[in-house]
């Protein structure tokens, strides 16, 4: 075990908490401190094992107690997120909401797309919402898997993502696809009469004090609404940790009040995972503990486990694999067996 590790391990940290925090939801979950150092112990041995596992982060009450670089870049130097993506472009649209320029969730796309719709449209595409396109049920055919390709080739995104015929009623089953949230990422674009890239930074990049390069746009200049952000395994960290304390850095509200607790309602269900999914994030149990998390292609994990005060950062070697390689699995299963007891036991005394 290294000398970070050592020490992050078994370190406990002094913090306070209210009546209504102590009250939470049953089953009641014991407050320990810090993170019991044999289990980390085995959490650093099964992660060096990984081999696309390239680095990992712990914070428990917004402390860093453990980080590691198993290979390649440094914590500092921003690397691809993939579909990680997805969950930036959901706090966007949060934030557009608060700051009045989507009206609501319910707000019709057409307000911002309709001279992109088809000539001859789906009546059903006057229904989308702002808040289907977040939780992925615009009811619109995939773009994603064996559709990407043909879709990211377009001369124009946003056309084709809306022509796509409709797989399920507006509001109702999920169809995972990236051109769902390309389509956000235009709204945004209509909406301000800003880039993406440029409302990214000044809404998270600044206040976040987290670098955000620029990264890919369609041929019409919207930048990707949904892959190919790159951001460092510490922005990440900053990212999960501003969902951890609803939406509040440094004492200065970033996201709508509200808009974690509405983001993190399971409303599709993936039909490969089975797991809900919300306004850009993942929903699942691990034991009696609630985790929600940022999925990005390959491995780009973002755990959230409010009621352990824990965010988990994992960034993974992308290079697509011919099958299934089970690394994923294996991330989840280091969270579920080495890093949640580790957070339950706490560290010694």
């Amino acid at each position: 075990m290294n000398r970070r590790t050592l020490i992050a391990a078994g370190l406990a940290l002094p913090f306070s908490f209210s009546c209504s925090e102590a009250a939470e939801t049953p089953p009641p979950v014991a407050r320990t401190q810090g993170l019991a150092a044999g289990l980390m112990a085995q959490a650093e041995t099964a992660g060096a094992a990984l081999p696309k596992l390239q680095a990992m982060i712990v914070a428990r009450d917004g402390q860093r107690l453990f980080e590691q670089v198993f290979r390649g870049p440094s914590l500092e130097t921003p690397v691809n997120v993939k579909s990680a993506s997805k969950s930036v472009i959901a706090a966007l649209g949060g934030i557009a909401i608060g700051q009045g320029l989507f009206s609501s969730v319910d707000q019709p796309i057409s307000a911002f797309l309709s001279d992109s719709f088809p000539s001859d449209p789906d009546p059903r595409l006057s229904q989308v919402t702002i808040g289907h396109l977040l939780s992925m049920q615009a009811g619109l055919g995939s773009t994603s898997g064996a559709d990407y390709g043909a879709w990211v080739s377009s001369r124009n995104w946003v056309r084709h993502a809306l022509a796509r015929p409709f797989e399920a009623d507006p509001g109702g089953r999920m169809v995972y696809s990236t051109g769902t949230s390309h389509l956000t990422s235009a709204c945004l674009t209509r909406a301000s009469g800003r880039s993406t890239l440029a409302l990214t930074r000044e809404w998270l990049g600044d206040p976040l004090e987290i670098e955000v390069p620029t990264w890919p746009a369609d041929p019409q200049g919207i930048y990707f609404g949904g892959n190919d952000m790159r951001l460092s395994p510490l922005a990440l960290l900053k990212f999960g940790e501003l969902y951890r304390n609803d939406g509040v850095h440094d004492g200065r509200r970033i996201l709508p009040e509200g808009w974690v607790q509405q983001s993190w309602r399971g409303r599709g269900t993936s039909r490969w995972s089975g797991n809900p999914y919300g306004y850009g994030w993942w929903i699942r149990r691990s034991g009696r503990h609630e985790v929600f998390f940022a999925w990005g292609y390959g491995g780009q994990m973002v755990f959230v486990v409010p009621d352990l005060r824990l965010t988990v950062v994992m960034t993974s070697d992308p290079t697509p694999t011919a099958t299934r390689d089970g690394h994923v699995d294996a991330l989840h299963a280091l969270l579920d067996q080495s890093l949640i007891p580790a957070a339950e036991q706490g560290a010694a005394a």
